[in-house]
């Protein structure tokens, strides 16, 4: 059924319209034409002046238009110099304004030695009276205006509105209507006054099914689903609409694919399907995936500064190795780096070449053209409307007369990124860029940094339920490039989004009301305090919780001031103050409780270090993380808080392609408070992201029912998790969570439980996973509570 295009609709004028042809000499003429103009347009000006200016500018040939809308569209004006080059793009912009059939120009002396400019313009015969788009069902009247182009009193362009036709009908393809049609009824002779497309829709086609032959080991149709852009539709009427350039789009990157993987002379084509009533189509990839190279050898050439053995050295690619895309990139990377953080600069270019007479087998090449070392000079900034120059300059780290080191400025453009106050798109190549500029033979290499304004601030509304504090709502204000000092001097400066932005800061307000939890909170963040690499943190905030024994509320303000010393070296110190009132104890509660009745205070000074390799925040696979933290507690009481927390990531296995990665988790933690702590202050363990099995806050010592905390607590984990989806969105868990918690420095009953999940990824509810676990006490100790099923589920837009 393939045969049954869409692309066979014809765009033709009414059958009923008689057709003059143009004659072949003409078109001839007219392009003579063109040629002696542009010739003479081009021509020495020999026998002028130096310098000529204009003194007269004149249209003729106008009936319609008149003279001054005819001359706001050219920039040779009275009195300024006259120029051929600029008299060229005047009539090239007359040309392209529409209202003209042909445009002509002249220049003559005038008797005081200036020049007098004529435009000679041929008017189309006809205006357009009347538009009219018959059966456009699926397509608005401003989308079908955008694509012809037309409007009532313009020119009638016969040319112009057979292009219309083609375009409506693209237009519907990429809609999903393959079979659409488009004839164009009136409008095709000069001498019609009425533009009129007859549309034919046809049904919307949807992808039933998407299917592949030919693959083998690489990956499986579900994984190479992951790969293409076309979705399938849900039960044949939601979504999986139908786009034929879609489709070609999908073929290229199935061999991208492939390549990338060492299939070096993949071949991939496609068959379309169409069911009887044409409102659905199957589509099946055909792929030829030929042989997967093997890496015969890996050289190094144009290395001056460096010899070859050493930046051998800093290559992941091996003799015998499947050739990989990845790991070659990442080779040049490496290379690039090496000399770069040394001070010169490398061009890599990666090549491959297969070896003759050796089948399956591929020499890999990497060319390296050193440059002699720079150092900055100039920085300039473009883009930046409302970001203050000083914001990008300090994250740059760059400083004129400094060492140029090529890697610093990759690192500068992900730093840039990461602020998230400028634009980025990928798929159109926005992004904070820097640019070496290369026009001196100076040692000194200016730099332009240029950046895109897009909006920051952002209007969230979430919710949540869990296993540990029931549900939650959530309304977020956030802005990410707040200025505090930044007022606004008028009403412009509120709707051109001036005020109180630039400087870079962030300032949020949230409101969490819940069941169980409410949580209200105004936070403020300076990233360089005095432009100085240290973060100042501040915040206020009240929240009400409710446990089983009493009701908490914690009115407070902290200040964190933070300092990254190395990438993944971190410190910080703070203060928290808190009036901590304590209400609504249960009948026959314990001393712990009842001698804590009403407002508490607390200040705390704290001091902590971060050591984090994590390579990712939301699912690490790789690396881990560090955190040491000491809070000495004043006030009402006086004890002193340590804790020590680390996790640490391992991939064991994942498939050919590096996507399904199955990893290990290990966590544990160790945290002791001083023996006046109150029960407010103190450890309590058990819930989703403790020790899963048990209860929230279900774990430690307790008095007749009565939850009362410890001074000590020791938590472990380890959790393996498999990807069972080929977009890796939906994960298994299995877990063992070990720990306790006492009033003392001791331990005397350590709990294991052993359990199961899930986790559900869905982009539309946000970055962070659905969560269902499964936890079965092993070992348990006196009074606690057990809980086998937790849960974490939220939305957040």
């Amino acid at each position: 059924m393939e045969g049954m295009d869409g692309s066979n609709a014809r765009c033709r004028g009414s059958a009923s319209a008689s057709r003059v042809a143009t004659p072949a000499w003409t078109k001839a003429v007219a392009l003579a034409g063109l040629l002696v103009l542009g010739a003479w347009l081009a021509r020495p000006a020999w026998g002028q002046a130096s310098r000529e200016i204009i003194g007269d500018v004149a249209v003729e040939g106008n009936r319609r238009t008149g003279a001054a809308k005819i001359l706001r569209f050219v920039d040779s004006q009275p009195g300024r110099e006259f120029s051929r080059a600029v008299l060229l793009e005047d009539v090239s912009r007359l040309g392209a304004s529409r209202l003209f059939k042909n445009v002509g120009v002249r220049d003559e002396p005038m008797p005081d030695g200036r020049m007098r400019i004529v435009f000679t313009v041929v008017e189309y015969p006809n205006l357009v009276k009347e538009i009219v788009y018959k059966h456009a069902k699926h397509i608005g009247e401003k989308d079908l205006e955008g694509l012809t182009g037309l409007r009532k009193g313009t020119p009638l362009d016969p040319v112009s509105n057979k292009s219309g036709c083609f375009k409506i009908q693209d237009y519907l393809k990429e809609k999903g209507y393959y079979f659409a049609n488009v004839v164009l009824e009136e409008g095709d002779r000069p001498t019609d006054e009425r533009v009129v497309y007859n549309i034919t829709e046809g049904p919307i086609v949807r992808v039933r099914s998407t299917n592949f032959t030919g693959q083998q080991d690489l990956a499986t149709a579900a994984r190479l689903r992951t790969q293409i852009d076309t979705s399938r539709s849900l039960l044949g009427v939601l979504g999986g609409v139908f786009n034929p350039r879609q489709i070609d789009g999908d073929v290229i990157k199935l061999e991208e694919y492939y390549k990338a993987n060492g299939y070096l002379n993949v071949r991939v084509a496609r068959e379309l399907k169409f069911s009887p009533d044409f409102r659905s189509v199957d589509i099946m990839y055909h792929i030829q995936e030929g042989t997967r190279y093997k890496v015969d050898g890996v050289s190094i050439n144009g290395n001056k500064v460096f010899d070859s053995a050493t930046l051998k050295n800093v290559t992941r690619l091996k003799p015998g190795d499947y050739y990989s895309e990845r790991i070659v990139n990442a080779d040049v990377r490496n290379i690039t780096d090496y000399v770069g953080w040394r001070g010169h600069q490398a061009v890599v270019d990666k090549k491959w070449y297969p070896v003759a007479d050796q089948p399956g087998l591929v020499r890999v090449q990497y060319e390296v053209m050193e440059k002699p070392p720079a150092k900055v000079g100039q920085i300039f900034i473009i883009g930046n409307e409302v970001t203050q120059d000083r914001v990008i300059r300090r994250v740059l780290g760059l400083y004129p007369g400094q060492t140029l080191r090529y890697p610093e400025l990759r690192n500068a453009e992900r730093d840039l990124a990461r602020l998230n106050i400028f634009d980025i798109n990928p798929e159109l190549g926005i992004r904070p860029t820097i640019t070496v500029l290369e026009d001196t033979d100076s040692e000194f290499k200016d730099l332009l940094v240029t950046v895109k304004e897009t909006h920051t601030g952002s209007l969230l509304f979430g919710a949540g339920i869990n296993s540990d504090a029931g549900v939650v709502g959530s309304v977020v204000l956030h802005e990410r490039n707040f200025d505090i000092f930044r007022f606004p001097t008028s009403w412009a400066d509120f709707t051109e989004g001036r005020a109180f932005r630039g400087e870079g800061q962030e300032f949020r307000i949230e409101a969490a009301p819940g069941t169980e939890l409410q949580r209200y909170t105004i936070s403020f963040r300076e990233p360089f305090l005095f432009d100085r690499p240290y973060s100042l943190s501040l915040s206020g905030y009240y929240y009400d919780r409710y446990f089983e024994e009493y009701v908490e509320g914690r009115l407070g303000f902290r200040s964190t001031v933070g300092h990254q010393f190395t990438k993944e070296w971190g410190a910080h110190i703070g203060l928290r103050l808190e009036n901590v009132h304590v209400g609504r104890i249960s009948f026959g509660a314990p001393d712990d409780f009842t001698s804590v009745r009403g407002d508490n205070l607390v200040v705390a000074p704290r001091i902590g270090v971060t050591y984090d390799t994590r390579d990712s925040f939301l699912r690490p696979t790789e690396g881990g993380i560090l955190e040491l933290s000491y809070e000495q507690v004043l006030g009402d009481f006086t004890f002193p808080i340590f804790n020590v927390e680390g996790s640490r990531y391992f991939t064991t296995f994942q498939r050919n392609d590096g996507s399904g990665r199955q990893v290990l988790a290990m966590r544990a933690q160790a945290s002791w408070a001083g023996d006046d702590a109150p029960v407010f202050e103190r450890f309590f363990a058990g819930g989703y992201r403790s020790i899963r099995g048990f209860e929230y806050r279900g774990v430690g010592p307790n008095d007749k029912g009565f939850m009362l905390g410890g001074d000590f607590m020791l938590l472990g984990s380890l959790e393996y998790q498999v990807p069972i989806r080929a977009n890796d969105n939906l994960y298994l868990v299995g877990f063992l969570d070990t720990g306790t918690v006492e009033r003392d420095f001791e331990i005397n009953n350590y709990r294991v439980t052993a359990g199961f999940g899930v986790r559900i990824i869905v982009p539309m509810m946000g970055p962070v996973p659905i969560a269902l676990d499964f936890g079965f006490p092993i070992v348990e100790g006196p009074g606690d509570r057990e809980q086998i099923f937790s849960f974490w589920v939220g939305v957040f837009r």
